[in-house]
């Protein structure tokens, strides 16, 4: 069929009952009927029973529009139904009152046709009521012309209070601007506009909508047709996204999604954490798999468990180390979690990562300063018996051997004396990498104490094997260690001990290298012993006389002898030097020899010779008491005893308690105990001198001596070694002249010891030496003999 054509516009008019009152030429070209056919006919008999109901809808329409309206009716013409679309346009008289009303008449196409075209031609009143939003058309006004009982719903408002609203009324004032220009752009451009808005209903309450609207041209005039699609739930949705998204952005831990890609997890969204953990923009590493981070060759177990979950799909916790953007090493706590779709199928996985470095570097800081020396970086205690024990059961199962070193520092004390203790402090770190530098990394190093090392050699395969390794450890003792370019000597007393020969267990172990180490002690310094039976026996004997030596000292064993010291001139005793002897109750009188190195070790010196300055002032009260009072009793102290604290006002204690004047005392020190610690020697010797007490230097010539040291001290008088005395006899007389030479250009008496033959006198004598002292003029005396020898001496 084809559509109808009228000539001409087709208009009638009615009046308020409907009847026809006008017909124009289009309407006769039409319907095929004449205006004598038609006027004063009921306009219901154009219709057909169904366009009569929509007539009818329309023309009660009227009363609430009086702009008019639109009804889509089918028509009955010249025999043929058409659908026809009446636009109805109310009629007033001049006081307001209806006359009717002006109808237009626009057709489309014969009923029928194909069901596309039966559904076009439906009429647009007739489903705007159906959409799922709002529908509505706006004038140029801006008020609405036609709209659906959605638009009624969502704004509150009744028909009358729409058809009296403008579209800009319904919202918020801040928005109206936005939605005026759009307005104005659809009416000039023609454009298609979307906008988000929010409607204020009559309650007051916002309803977010998602507006979409255009132009349309309608019987001449253009109109903005719009829908509207209420997007609350889709606010409240993208409200909870945001709220997530902002949580994700303000975790402090790093966030990573990933999209499963066959064996790869490609990565879709990192988190501000992350980016700042790993340095990393997010940009950069889009589509990329996290792995490219890890750290090579690091924490292969935790990364085959992060590739075994993600190929079963399910979840894992690990702690691993990758590399930032810099190359810097960190520790993370990852966290992986699957997600799935609505299939149940896994898409994607969320990793949470937590930078847990400073948790980690700080658990090992604790870890290692529970377990290694501060100082030096090794091994302590607590980790030396822990090594010593797995290496002692990997022995045990491999059946090798198990190496045990010892090493104490020789004169340790003499070095923080001497060059103070920062020097010490290098030392020990010194010889701490030397000896890592000698030994496998399997092997343990441990610091035991202030200056004593130990060391594990495990897996020994033989003792040829370890015999190397000791001698590389005693020759990296060779070397000095410089300190503010001096240069410090370091020696060392090795004692070893083996698995199984030596012990089977680490106490064992330890103890029998230590017992070879203080047998290399008495022997000799910087040398390496292995541990034998001997040497338990040794140091058992040893433990013996310390124990006797504290018996004796309880039981007043010990007693003194006294040397006469002799002038050149005349033979007359100028002194006694106190001599200690032990009376022993089964080896009889014992000379210091064989017990004073024990006792020096020991420690019992200290107690001995406070009895020893106890009986040598008792001496020289005696001697004072019988008229004496210029014959001094010289008293040997060792460096043991007069560094210990108050050993100056114990003596000054003596004095004053045996009421002895100041010069009647003298005390006799070695020459390198004082220069063990050359501070310690000058304020004695200034403390000795305040007390108005003589300083004797013994042991002059028997080895190093810092000659502006010595005259530092301002002894009274020097000793002669008795080696050098003995040597008179050998080739020595060069050094002995050197020596007698030395002391009086210091301003000291020189006196020698240990004289024994007349030649060796006359050369004393021949070369101007002071005084003597020896068997040539005298055996030590008990007090009694040394007295009447000073009373034979007294002219008659």
């Amino acid at each position: 069929m084809t559509d109808a054509e009228p000539p001409s516009r087709c208009v009638f008019l009615t009046d308020g009952t409907g009847t026809v009152q006008a017909w124009n030429d289009g309407c006769a070209a039409l319907f095929g009927m004449t205006g004598e056919q038609v006027l004063g006919r009921p306009i219901m008999t154009l219709f057909t029973p169904a366009g009569r109901d929509a007539w009818s809808a329309g023309w009660s329409a009227l009363t609430c529009r009086p702009e008019g309206a639109e009804v889509h009716v089918d028509l009955c013409a010249c025999e043929r139904v058409l659908e026809g679309t009446l636009t109805l346009a109310p009629q007033y008289d001049a006081d307001g009152k209806s006359r009717g009303c002006a109808v237009a008449v626009a057709t489309g196409r014969e009923r029928g046709g194909t069901e596309a075209e039966r559904v076009a031609r439906t009429p647009l009143s007739a489903v705007v009521d159906m959409f799922p939003g709002t529908f509505y058309a706006i004038n140029r006004e801006g008020r609405f012309v036609l709209w659906n009982h959605n638009l009624e719903r969502v704004t509150e408002l009744t028909p009358d209070e729409l058809g009296a609203t403008r579209a800009l009324d319904l919202l918020d004032l801040d928005a109206r601007p936005a939605v005026a220009a759009a307005m104005e752009q659809i009416f000039t451009k023609g454009e298609e506009v979307k906008l988000e808005v929010d409607y204020v209903s009559r309650s007051g309450h916002d309803i977010p909508m998602l507006l979409c609207g255009t132009r349309l041209r309608c019987n001449g005039g253009e109109y903005l047709f719009g829908v509207g699609v209420d997007i609350t739930e889709r606010r409240m949705h993208e409200q909870q996204l945001r709220l997530r998204e902002r949580a994700l952005h303000a975790a402090s831990n790093g966030i990573v999604i990933t999209r499963l890609d066959n064996d790869q997890s490609l990565i879709e969204y990192v988190n501000p954490a992350f980016e700042r953990i790993t340095g990393y923009r997010a940009d950069e590493i889009m589509g990329m798999d996290p792995r490219f981070m890890a750290a090579p060759g690091m924490d292969l177990i935790e990364r085959a468990q992060l590739r075994e979950a993600i190929a079963a799909r399910v979840g894992a916790k690990v702690v691993l180390r990758n590399l930032r953007k810099d190359g810097e090493l960190f520790w993370n706590d990852l966290s992986i979690t699957p997600v799935q779709d609505e299939h149940g199928v896994v898409t994607h996985y969320i990793g949470v990562l937590t930078d847990v470095t400073a948790t980690m570097l700080r658990t090992a800081h604790l870890e290692h300063e529970v377990n290694h020396d501060a100082l030096t970086g090794l091994a302590n205690r607590n980790l030396l018996w822990d090594r010593l024990e797995q290496a002692l059961h990997l022995a045990q199962r491999h059946k090798s051997l198990v190496a045990t070193v010892l090493i104490d520092l020789d004169n340790f004390k003499m070095i923080n004396d001497t060059f103070g203790h920062e020097a010490g402090d290098v030392v020990l770190k010194v010889v701490a990498r030397r000896l890592q530098a000698s030994v496998r990394d399997s092997d343990t190093v441990a610091r035991m104490s202030g200056d004593e090392f130990v060391l594990i050699l495990a897996n020994q395969p033989s003792l040829r094997f370890t015999l190397r390794m000791v001698e590389r450890l005693r020759q990296s003792f060779a070397i000095p260690v410089a300190f503010n370019n001096r240069e410090i000597p370091v020696g060392a007393s090795v004692g070893v001990s083996l698995y199984p020969h030596d012990g089977g267990t680490a106490a064992e172990l330890v103890r029998a290298a230590d017992l070879a180490m203080y047998h290399g002690k008495g022997t000799g310094r910087n040398d390496v012993h292995f541990f034998s039976a001997d040497m338990k026996s040794t140091t058992e004997a040893k433990h013996r006389i310390e124990l006797a030596l504290r018996d004796a000292l309880d039981k007043d064993e010990l007693f003194l002898l006294y040397q006469p010291r002799v002038t050149f001139d005349g033979n007359r005793v100028a002194g006694f030097e106190a001599l200690l002897r032990w009376r022993h109750p089964d080896q009889g009188v014992l000379a210091p020899a064989r017990f004073l190195a024990e006792a020096e070790d020991s420690g019992v010196i200290v107690p001995i010779g406070q009895r020893v300055l106890d009986q040598a002032c008792a001496f020289a009260a005696q001697l004072c008491s019988a008229g004496f009072e210029n014959i001094p009793v010289t008293v040997n102290v060792s460096y043991r005893e007069y560094s210990q604290p108050g050993f100056l006002a114990c003596l000054a204690d003596r004095l004053t308690r045996h009421r002895l004047p100041p010069r009647s005392l003298q005390l006799d020190l070695r020459i390198d105990g004082l220069i063990r610690n050359p501070t310690l020697g000058k304020e004695l010797a200034e403390q000795l001198r305040t007390l108005g007490v003589d300083l004797s230097v013994d042991g002059f010539g028997a080895g190093l001596c810092d000659l502006g040291y010595l005259q530092q001290l301002a002894a009274s008088q020097v000793k002669l070694a008795s080696h050098t005395v003995q040597a008179l006899t050998d080739g020595g007389q060069a050094v002995a002249k050197s020596l007698i030479d030395i002391g009086h250009n210091l301003n000291m008496e020189v006196v020698a010891e240990a004289v024994e033959t007349r030649p060796q006198l006359d050369f004393l004598e021949s070369h101007g030496c002071d005084q003597f002292q020896g068997i040539w003029f005298s055996e030590p005396l008990a007090a009694e003999a040394a007295q009447r020898m000073l009373e034979e001496q007294q002219p008659a």
